[in-house]
């Protein structure tokens, strides 16, 4: 079994909370976010990714001008305050409510806007707790001279790509705006609308 595949099972295990008879993986789980709630701040660059197997199948290079921050979203719908003036309360619009984008899009832009001379190139989960969703984000600097000669990664730093996160670009955004197309994807088309708006 190849590295990559291990510590993607690692990782798997991890997050269901298994025991084995060799080791409890849910207590590592519980220590790595708790690692997490401590880091500090919402946006938080780390030296390296905490899964690098999944960083790796992104995008993630370890080289100059790329790298990975760990970023904290809130768990919940947000704030939706109850309307002062009469209402029905069915058309009080407070309870039932869902953002229109994921909370990884949402850990994307808040890199994005973090660090506004880099791009984001892809995101993944790394943990969650009573409060927060943890997202890594992989971060691309598009000035760096070891990003514009690299081939695999230098159309990055093209104009049409500025602010890939805050328009919707990357994978987790497109998903949002119902773009993907496929297994579970089927009530995204012909419309956002159609099927009892159920796409959103």
């Amino acid at each position: 079994m190849s590295f990559a595949k291990n510590v993607s099972e690692t990782f798997q295990m991890e997050a269901q909370g298994e025991k084995t008879k060799d080791y409890d993986y849910s207590l590592l789980y519980r220590q790595r976010v708790m690692g997490q709630r401590k880091a500090g701040g919402a946006v938080m660059r780390l030296d390296k990714p905490s899964n690098i197997a999944r960083a790796r199948s992104l995008g993630y290079k370890a080289k100059q001008g790329i790298f990975v921050c760990l970023v904290r979203v809130a768990r919940g719908s947000g704030l939706h305050r109850r309307p002062s003036g009469g209402r029905r309360p069915k058309m009080m619009g407070v309870l039932k409510l869902t953002r229109r984008i994921s909370k990884k899009s949402i850990a994307e832009k808040k890199a994005g806007k973090k660090f506004p001379n880099c791009e984001v190139l892809n995101s993944y989960w790394s943990g969650e707790d009573g409060r927060h969703y943890y997202f890594e984000v992989i971060m691309v600097d598009t000035s760096s001279p070891s990003v514009m000669a690299d081939p695999g990664l230098n159309w990055i730093c093209s104009p049409k790509n500025r602010g890939r996160a805050e328009r919707g670009l990357t994978s987790a955004g497109k998903k949002s705006r119902g773009l993907k197309r496929g297994r579970g994807h089927e009530k995204n088309f012909p419309s956002q609308r159609a099927h009892h708006r159920k796409a959103k």
